[in-house]
């Protein structure tokens, strides 16, 4: 194959402001990361990957080799010849597929000026051919900088204006999840877990609006049977204009901690569901294998009744553990009323199921797992804590409604049963 000749340089100095409203994929690479860890898990093809990611990818290349024609974009002002003139749609090859982008226009008082990146990968076959190699080729995540830049050079980008833009849009990334504003959304009901990503754990935090929208509030770096951090989320969270003292339903993963964080700064009547799936874990973990898998099921038919069936059925169980078992008997017991949370509140159905398990934090998490699997070295904390940011927010953008929402103003009456106005939902 011929390798293009055309090499493109950088004529001012980069400026990556304008791009900020840019997708996620297209300026944080981390967050694509867990679509290639799919793709080598085999749970994703090739052209699902071509769709999602180089899409986006793609685009903000096209950005940089505009800015490298026509400088930095400056809205109300002309500092060349070329100048940016909005964007339109437009066709790429990218190996046997062609790709549908928006890409940027440039011109002179004149004439319309090509964007070099853009008419390589209309045209050369072999180029498009080389990117999309690139782009799907098995690499570790310490590697996914240089395939970026292998990308970049292919196209005659500059290697530094990438990573500025992409080292820059990262720490965004975080940054402004943990500045959004809160205020203006009731929150009936928040999720908070923890996830271990490199032996580093991590508090999340996600709400769900009177509407059933979920939200990404929050991460903290340490583990929730930590005070102090459970603590530091939970004020973070008021801070940021959550009123700690409104009735909500705070479903968790367990932690003593957090139970204890939750009921200093919400109140001894804050409600609170013990994630099920947490409890039928650790229950099991305690039993040998063949006693797990009957236990298992017989906790799952006790939380399918009313609480006190369920609550007998669970003690019943103990009681038949406690001999040979005594750890997994104690288990089953502790926090047991607090199994039984939504069922008192008349929940059932899918609402129920949503509202009894941590699941809603379990979906972005298992991004960030996906993404740690691949993960070479993490150098510390704080890179941990930005990648799970990352994969949140990246998350964040394909939640669909809480199932069973229809259902929630069940909740909010058991809630806040003397309650009659709420706060607009985001």
């Amino acid at each position: 194959m011929t390798k293009s000749k055309a090499k493109l340089h950088v004529a001012s100095k980069f400026n990556v402001d304008q791009l900020n409203e840019q997708p996620l994929f297209a300026t944080n690479p981390e967050a694509a990361l867990p679509l290639l860890s799919m793709l080598g898990q085999a749970q994703l093809s090739i052209e699902d990957l071509l769709g999602q990611l180089s899409r986006q990818f793609i685009e903000q290349l096209l950005v940089l080799s505009a800015q490298s024609v026509a400088g930095a974009q400056h809205k109300g002002r002309h500092t060349g010849d070329v100048r940016w003139h909005g964007s339109q749609g437009g066709v790429v090859n990218l190996g046997h597929s062609k790709l549908h982008v928006k890409r940027p226009r440039l011109r002179t008082p004149s004439v319309e000026v090509a964007v070099p990146a853009y008419a390589a990968l209309a045209q050369d076959g072999d180029l498009s051919r080389r990117i999309a190699d690139i782009l799907v080729c098995n690499v570790s995540t310490r590697k996914y900088a240089r395939v970026v830049h292998r990308c970049a050079d292919e196209l005659g980008i500059s290697k530094s204006a990438v990573s500025r833009q992409f080292v820059k849009q990262s720490a965004q990334a975080w940054a402004q999840l943990m500045a959004r504003d809160l205020s203006q959304i009731d929150f009936v009901a928040m999720y908070v877990d923890g996830v271990i990503v490199a032996k580093h754990h991590i508090i999340a935090a996600v709400g769900v609006d009177a509407q059933g929208n979920k939200h990404v509030l929050g991460l903290a770096p340490g583990s929730s049977e930590n005070a102090k951090v459970v603590k530091d989320l939970l004020s973070d969270l008021a801070r940021r204009g959550v009123d700690l003292n409104v009735p909500r339903l705070w479903v968790i993963d367990g932690s003593k901690a957090l139970r204890s964080g939750i009921e200093q700064l919400c109140g001894k009547d804050a409600k609170v569901q013990r994630c099920r799936i947490h409890k039928i874990r650790n229950v099991s973990e305690r039993l040998p294998k063949e006693r797990a898998e009957q236990v298992r099921w017989l906790m799952k038919q006790a939380f399918k009744l009313d609480a006190p069936r369920g609550k007998q059925r669970l003690k019943e169980l103990a009681k038949d553990l406690k001999a040979q078992h005594p750890d997994a008997a104690a288990s089953v017991l502790e926090g047991m009323d607090e199994m039984f949370t939504i069922t008192e509140l008349g929940i059932n159905g899918e609402l129920a199921r949503c509202l009894a398990t941590t699941n809603v934090i379990e979906s972005p998490n298992s991004v960030v797992r996906r993404v740690s699997g691949r993960v070479t070295n993490y150098k510390d904390a704080e890179m941990a804590l930005r990648w799970t940011a990352a994969g949140f927010i990246e998350a964040e953008k394909s939640f669909k409604k809480l199932r069973g929402h229809a259902d929630l103003k069940i909740l909010i009456n058991g809630l806040r049963p003397n309650s009659h106005s709420l706060k607009k939902a985001a």
